[in-house]
């Protein structure tokens, strides 16, 4: 037992309650204290951290012991004191995390959040079972799928990856045995994991995603279904023909761009949603871009007991939701390593000191936000990044016309039409040839 005089001050924290008697939902803490990560409840304390005593009889102490561990399930069987500050007895509680996850007291799950206990969701019992007995959701078989309903193309392109990153060596030319070799199939039967990265027919976990002018005005608007390479490959299409570009000059020859965003940044933020999303939780992924900011929302709260706080440090340790499906991302070095993409996004953010980054749990996920400072919502389109984009393909590639212009943009020719009003109104391009066979150019300086 620690000296608990010394925490009173703090208030209550994650790991530290206030009960003024014993009741029933100091049991409930001390629930949420060993689905967590342990904690004390001292009986006898205002919520405001003031002694105010408690009344402690000769079997007071084990009468509560009885209480707890008649009343939760598994049994907790926690530390108890009693302590006499200047006249006032106090009761101190200790549990620690419990080893078989989750604890329940009359048939109801907590989880402590910072200074106070939330119900857990269905999805947080399962996720809890799961991680105590050391398993992942995505490792089991996914009922009613075969092999033939996998994709061989997507299983030896992810082969041919695989070997070439030298993470592992996996024999070509036989696609079922290099699954069963990194466990993607059991028994025959594809995993959760094997059907969402290599499905023929995917899985309908969507990322919903949109470029909006105001929070009730949506000016572009795309839900991508696919498997997991792909679909994060498609949605930072569309985030980068939405961002905007301005371009450099540093003495050299050529011109660099500069998004207005860190895009390596942007890049693992949406690939860890992907990766560690809930994918018990029915809800899609969610993007958000604004004039000012971009939001990436994921189903799932942190897995394994992490916290916010715990995700600021460089230091942090994660636990894996979805192991087999983080493992193939990091075979084909999308991932560098387990647990660091907080860490190289605040790298990416260091060049970026106009870009703040904010993460927050809310509403059943992970909100990872990117801010422009000093940028509102509702300035002029000219700083959408659409604009410049659309020059810079018309730049690279003249010739094109609107259809072919939204097709490499992954946009909407509506979306391509507007741009090239913007851009021949600054006479940066033109239009030649027939409607039907001709194709916009950049503008050749000096002409009209």
């Amino acid at each position: 037992m620690t000296n608990f005089l010394s925490q009173l001050p703090v208030g209550e924290t994650q790991r530290l309650e206030f009960k003024a008697s014993f009741d029933k939902a100091t049991i409930e803490s001390l629930v949420a204290f060993a689905n967590a990560r342990g904690g004390k409840v001292l009986v006898g304390v205002s919520d405001a951290g003031k002694i105010i005593g408690t009344t402690v009889g000769k079997e007071t102490l084990n009468e509560w012991l009885v209480q707890i561990k008649s009343a939760t399930s598994p049994s907790l069987i926690p530390d108890i004191a009693l302590h006499q500050v200047d006249g006032k007895q106090v009761v101190e509680i200790d549990i620690q995390e419990f080893p078989v996850k989750p604890v329940s007291t009359k048939g109801r799950y907590y989880k402590r959040v910072a200074s106070s206990n939330h119900p857990l969701s269905a999805g947080e019992i399962a996720d809890l079972y799961l991680q105590s007995l050391q398993l992942s959701w995505d490792a089991y078989e996914a009922p009613g799928y075969t092999f033939v309903q996998l994709s061989t193309a997507k299983i030896e392109r992810f082969i041919r990856l695989v070997n070439q990153h030298g993470r592992f060596t996996l024999e070509e030319g036989d696609a079922m045995c290099a699954l069963q070799k990194l466990n993607y199939l059991k028994n025959g039967q594809p995993t959760w994991a094997a059907v969402l990265l290599f499905a023929q027919e995917p899985l309908r976990h969507n990322i919903h995603i949109g470029r909006f002018k105001t929070p009730s005005t949506i000016i572009d608007d795309r839900q991508f279904t696919d498997t997991l390479f792909e679909v994060v490959e498609q949605s930072m299409k569309f985030i980068v023909s939405h961002i905007a570009v301005a371009f450099e000059f540093d003495g050299s020859v050529q011109r660099k761009e500069r998004f207005a965003y860190p895009l390596p940044a942007i890049r693992e933020a949406l690939i860890n949603a992907v990766v560690h999303r809930s994918y018990t939780d029915p809800n899609d992924i969610q993007i958000k871009i604004f004039d000012n900011k971009i939001s990436i929302f994921s189903p799932g709260t942190f897995y394994g007991g992490l916290t916010v706080a715990e995700i600021q440090q460089d230091s942090y340790r994660s636990s894996l939701r979805n192991k087999l499906v983080a493992e193939g991302f990091y075979l084909i070095n999308v991932i560098e390593k387990y647990g660091s993409g907080f860490v190289r996004i605040r790298r990416a953010m260091a060049e970026y000191p106009e870009v703040r980054f904010s993460i927050e749990e809310a509403q059943g996920g992970v909100w990872a936000v990117f801010e422009l400072e000093g940028v509102t919502e509702g300035i002029t389109e000219g700083v959408n990044g659409g604009v410049s984009l659309l020059l810079t393909h018309i730049q690279k590639e003249p010739g094109l016309r609107a259809p072919m212009l939204a097709a490499k943009m992954n946009t909407s020719v509506k979306n391509i039409e507007r741009w090239l009003k913007q851009l021949k109104g600054q006479q940066a391009i033109e239009f030649r040839g027939a409607p039907k066979t001709g194709g916009y150019h950049p503008k050749q300086q000096g002409t009209t």
